[in-house]
């Protein structure tokens, strides 16, 4: 018998998390980045308040755990979403969607530096494919590194992708529990917001809230319901279900999700060299991810990694 809601889950996650970077190229449009970054959060942790309410959950979690949630919140929402954020402002959804889409190739680095993972000539195979695929992504665009705003985005990029690296890595390392996920999501979600609608006022230069349009208000409403929390809980579902390697392959269709949308509706141009990039990228990253019978069914592996 088909698991309908587990189907549901997982196409909730592979459709929306594919349409965020595309929703958030459209919000910067007229919204400084940081004020899309921070609403957006601050917005999810209303969300999640109302959740916990209406169950009857929410609760001090001690001084302890709170710090683990800022570090995590810190790494995770500061630095990986809301640079990704600043840097669509001067960068396209989809090359914003296969830089990210390396962040477990320095997720794999790291794990080996700290001791969390063996290196392999199979794993060296697949990070040499994917800094391949970087390659041809600078091949034409070298000279556009030239123009400092286009620079800036790539930049804080690539902070982006070693910010989400860290903040797994500082998860796998501590195996830190997670108890009750939406109460530790609220926390992440309020300091995040706070800390990015302060940047926002702080290096916004031009704030005029009447210029922001109708169109970059809803996709930033958008990132907020669907981007951070329905398909966050679906994430987590979808992990009660299946193994997290086979979670992780959504990665993949996200990013050919990003890419297509950011051609067909931003007009924002693919060249056969982008597309062999993206080839090698994702090639490389499932290579460095691939464990034998990772297609199996896994819902105790599962169960564990939720509470990691």
């Amino acid at each position: 018998m088909k698991d309908y809601k587990l189907i549901f889950a997982v196409l909730t996650v592979a459709l929306v998390w594919g349409t965020t970077f595309l929703a958030i190229r459209v919000a910067v449009e007229t919204i400084p980045a940081w004020f899309v970054a921070g609403i957006r959060q601050f917005l999810a942790a209303v969300i999640m308040l109302f959740v916990l309410l209406s169950k009857k959950e929410f609760r001090w979690i001690g001084w302890k755990s709170l710090g683990y949630q800022i570090i995590f919140s810190s790494l995770m929402l500061v630095v990986a979403n809301g640079m990704t954020t600043v840097a669509e402002e001067t960068v396209s959804s989809s090359l914003a969607s296969l830089i990210s889409a390396c962040s477990p190739i320095l997720v794999f680095l790291g794990s080996v530096a700290v001791g969390l993972q063996k290196f392999s000539l199979r794993a060296l195979g697949g990070v040499l494919m994917c800094f391949s695929g970087i390659l041809f992504i600078f091949w034409d665009g070298l000279q556009d590194l030239a123009n400092p705003d286009y620079r800036m985005g790539m930049i804080f990029l690539f902070c982006a992708i070693s910010g989400w690296a860290s903040g797994t890595i500082f998860t796998k390392k501590l195996n830190i529990q997670s108890g009750n996920i939406t109460l530790n999501l609220f926390y992440q979600f309020l300091f995040a917001g706070i800390v990015q609608i302060g940047l926002a006022f702080l290096f916004s230069e031009n704030y005029n809230f009447g210029n922001w349009t109708l169109k970059s208000i809803s996709a930033m409403l958008y990132l907020a319901v669907f981007g951070s929390v329905a398909a966050f809980f679906a994430f987590h579902y979808a992990l009660t279900k299946i193994s997290p390697v086979q979670v992780s392959i959504l990665a993949y269709i996200n990013t050919i999700i990003a890419i297509f949308l950011g051609w067909l509706i931003m007009d924002e141009p693919i060249s056969v060299k982008f597309i062999l990039a993206a080839v090698l990228i994702i090639c490389g990253v499932f290579i460095i991810n691939y464990k034998p019978g990772m297609f199996k069914n896994g819902k105790t592996e599962a169960l564990k990694a939720g509470t990691s």
